[in-house]
């Protein structure tokens, strides 16, 4: 996967290169957004574009030395995408840290009072972030507009799919926070938590990105229902391993403070699963908890959840939803090579750490 990730990183640091020409004339004061745009972009497992790349070759029957130029442009313009998901994700979680260092937001508000500027520095980073993530949203968009390969149009079709729905998945998990969960019955509570997952991660994260890569290599209907189901599948295994890390994960690993989705009080499958089995008192406490910053609830809640057995009913659900995305891409009709890449992508991204 080295060779998808090196040139993907070429392709970004040219746009990124090509950002500054264009601001160049701007002055100096927009070094800033570009400087927490570059941040970003400098990791990450790049699992998007990883997908994309192998939609196409696993499509197309190539290797990935052999993906086109334009295909790897695509597949930058899907980390560029991600920035700005990250960026904003940030912004509305109150998230401090991405990835072990300050989030976008909180290293210009930091700027803001290294420098003694007038005003709020929070509100200055605030502001800034959601530009920075805008500029990532346009460099995405160009990137993709750029591509020259024949007859792009369902590719772009999925593209602009992507882009709305993801902006509308936000929207969601923003408000499921604000719904009165507590008597909510539990059926709902899990649809309403798999709902958000599946517009506000699964698609744009596995799904999209793939069918992008099928569709410019021309895969026909069947091949485009197949890796479709792959991908939505892998994509919601993905997040709710996700979900699993942001309460128990390791901080030195995910580069997020331990039971970080506990503190932000994000109202997750795991949530909704440990609610289903648990008496009013812990569901009571859970509720109370999530959104609270003290150490020692963070630790309550976490002992809540381990004790429910909702973490053995979500590993289950990984399980069972690979399982399904893994008998959906025997159904496709890919090269061998890109069919044994994609189920090592999809183990990669459900059973993954970080």
């Amino acid at each position: 996967m080295s060779s998808i990730i090196d040139r993907v990183q070429v392709v970004v640091d040219a746009e990124l290169e090509r950002q500054h020409g264009v601001l160049a004339e701007l002055g100096p004061d927009v070094e800033d957004l570009l400087d927490v745009t570059s941040a970003l972009l400098r990791g990450g497992k790049r699992l998007r574009a990883s997908f994309l790349v192998w939609g196409y070759c696993a499509v197309a029957g190539l290797d990935e030395e052999q993906a086109p130029d334009d295909v790897i442009g695509m597949a930058a313009a899907m980390e560029f995408f991600q920035a700005a998901a990250l960026i904003h994700d940030d912004v509305m979680d109150g998230s401090a840290t991405r990835r072990g260092a300050p989030a976008a937001h909180v290293e210009l508000a930091s700027r803001h009072r290294r420098r003694d500027w007038d005003g709020s520095p929070d509100t200055f980073g605030l502001a800034g972030a959601v530009l920075a993530g805008n500029l990532c949203l346009t460099a995405s968009d160009e990137l993709v507009a750029r591509a020259e390969l024949p007859d792009l149009r369902a590719a772009r079709e999925v593209f602009a799919v992507m882009r709305t729905q993801l902006m509308a998945g936000q929207f969601l998990d923003v408000v499921e926070s604000v719904r009165p969960w507590r008597t909510m019955p539990a059926a709902e509570r899990l649809e309403r938590a798999d709902r958000v997952i599946r517009y506000k991660s699964a698609k744009y994260s596995v799904e999209h990105p793939l069918l992008i890569g099928a569709h410019a290599a021309h895969a026909d209907p069947d091949q485009i229902r197949a890796l479709g189901s792959f991908g939505l599948d892998v994509g919601r295994a993905f997040q709710l391993r996700d979900d699993l890390l942001g309460v128990f994960g390791d901080p030195s690993v995910t580069g997020k403070p331990s039971g970080d989705d506990l503190r932000e009080g994000k109202r997750t499958v795991l949530i909704a699963a440990t609610l289903d089995r648990v008496g009013e008192p812990e569901s009571e406490r859970l509720m109370s908890g999530l959104g609270q910053d003290d150490l020692e609830t963070i630790a309550e809640l976490q002992g809540i959840i381990a004790r429910s057995g909702a973490v053995d009913w979500v590993e289950q659900r990984i399980s069972e939803l690979t399982d399904g995305a893994l008998f959906a891409l025997t159904q496709a009709r890919l090269s061998p090579r890109g069919h044994v890449t994609l189920v090592e992508l999809a183990q990669q991204a459900t059973q993954r750490t970080s």
